[in-house]
């Protein structure tokens, strides 16, 4: 039998055998059981400790109305409940004095069904707001469930910090909806278009767009090589990103091909380098969010896993959103202002630029050691033939 629905009927079988057990459940909800049955019989039990029902006063054995009454007032909300099934409860009791760790037992339960329900939610959230080409929805979302998982830890008497799983939980790259993988291609593509054809767009996106946040991995690595020039102050234009996609090795390990780099170089360079950023990050937050709300779900499905750690390694999970987050609301905040100093219009500082190129720039071959013998004389040069002239 299910281990969760034992202690479920244990915890009820034994306030209907000891009412005075609710004063040790005052932490422990209705809603934290997960039969209805039993939520309804849990609240009923309540309702009748606050009206003075005579039973919870009673001396001497438990009278048999606790048990009818309980059963009449749960009957008002859900419907099969039976006396026959009171005393099922009752006999599924061991010792009513261990109601504070069956109902212990009940709320770990509850605590998974939580966190694996809102992640569900958060990842449904994050599905529509990539076929819309939005953000809010998957935002407040994270939210909720982070606020949520604050709330379970203080129930469950922890102190909420993300905590980094000891076993690395699968990442499984979560694809943009069918519909929507063209359209953001299509974004990508013109994105390093644009970044090719005006090199000093860079500075509109440089700061908080990252490679990672692009769908294609390949154009996820063509941007790490345009951040790379623009990094070291060099030139930006097609043969400058061939080249030092070559000298990445990006070129031979199949990540990008030739024709892959031509037809994105030939595209319409002309563009707001800023507003096809954004597009790339609302994506990016939407695939984001997703991979968070599965990786959260996968924590709440492991039965093994205590709601302490469940809790603090759920928190890690939205860690990845938290930082796209921070980096969204950067873009669609106010544009980094071109530096004073810079080697060029738009251009990286010129301090940067020489660090960025003295860590790229061959070292000059060592000077031969001096002789410590006698310097042998100079041959005589000789003049040059008319054949040479």
């Amino acid at each position: 039998m299910n281990p969760l629905l034992r202690a479920e009927q244990a915890v009820l079988g034994s306030v209907l055998l000891d009412p005075n057990q609710l004063t040790h459940l005052d932490w422990l909800a209705p809603d934290h059981f997960d039969r209805p049955v039993h939520q309804a019989l849990f609240t009923a039990l309540r309702k009748l400790r606050d009206d003075g029902h005579p039973a919870v006063e009673a001396d001497g054995p438990v009278p048999l109305s606790w048990v009818t009454d309980s059963v009449d007032e749960a009957g008002r909300h859900v419907r099969g409940l039976t006396a026959v099934y009171a005393h099922t409860l009752v006999s599924a009791c061991p010792r009513p004095a261990h109601a504070p760790v069956y109902g212990r037992m009940v709320l770990e339960g509850a605590i998974h069904r939580t966190v694996a329900r809102y992640a569900i939610g958060l990842h449904q959230a994050a599905r529509a707001d990539a076929l819309r080409g939005e953000v809010e929805g998957a935002l407040h979302s994270a939210d909720v469930l982070s606020r949520v998982l604050t709330d379970l830890a203080r129930r469950w008497g922890t102190e909420p910090r993300p905590v980094d799983p000891s076993t690395p939980l699968a990442d499984n790259p979560v694809a943009p909806p069918a519909g929507r993988d063209v359209q953001i291609a299509e974004d990508e593509r013109f994105l390093l278009a644009v970044l090719t054809e005006q090199p000093t767009a860079m500075v509109e996106v440089v700061d908080w767009l990252r490679p990672g946040d692009f769908a294609d991995p390949g154009h996820g690595q063509l941007y790490r090589c345009l951040g790379a020039l623009h990094h070291r102050g060099e030139p930006i234009d097609r043969i400058t990103l061939l080249w030092e996609a070559r000298r990445r090795g990006l070129l031979g390990d199949g990540t990008l091909s030739a024709e892959q780099l031509t037809t994105i170089c030939d595209g319409v360079g002309s563009g707001s380098a800023a507003w096809l950023g954004e597009q790339v990050m609302r994506s990016s937050v939407a695939r984001t969010a997703a991979a968070s709300a599965r990786a959260v779900r996968a924590l709440a499905e492991d039965e093994a896993l205590g709601p302490g750690r469940l809790i603090n390694h759920a928190l890690h999970a939205l860690g990845p959103l938290d930082e796209v987050r921070t980096r969204w609301r950067a873009a669609n905040g106010s544009r980094a202002p071109s530096p004073t100093s810079a080697l060029s219009a738009g251009g990286p500082p010129v301090a940067r630029v020489r660090a960025a190129r003295a860590r790229s720039t061959a070292h000059p071959a060592p000077s031969p050691p001096a002789r410590t013998g006698p310097v042998p004389a100079p041959t005589a040069t000789r003049p040059p033939s008319r054949g040479h002239l």
